[in-house]
């Protein structure tokens, strides 16, 4: 029986794997994000706000979210 006090961890489950790591520059990061997602920028700024929103490291958090940031601009531009 778990205790009252204790912490659930959050994981971050993506069904859809695209080769993202902060280590890449922004435009290979990007790329390889949309290749995955079919060209749907909806989805693909969806899926760098989860990363974003869960990830405890300051570097991933701030590239995902700029990534994210970047992929609805795109969305409200060309929908």
């Amino acid at each position: 029986m778990p205790r009252k006090n204790s912490k659930k961890k959050k994981w971050f489950k993506s069904e859809i794997h695209s080769g993202w790591s902060k280590s890449l520059s922004a435009n290979e990061r990007r790329e390889l994000v949309l290749e995955s997602h079919d060209g749907d920028y909806l989805s693909a700024a969806r899926s760098k706000q989860a990363l974003a929103n869960l990830t405890k490291d300051r570097d991933t958090k701030k590239k995902a979210q700029a990534d994210a940031d970047y992929f609805y601009l795109l969305y409200r531009k060309y929908r």
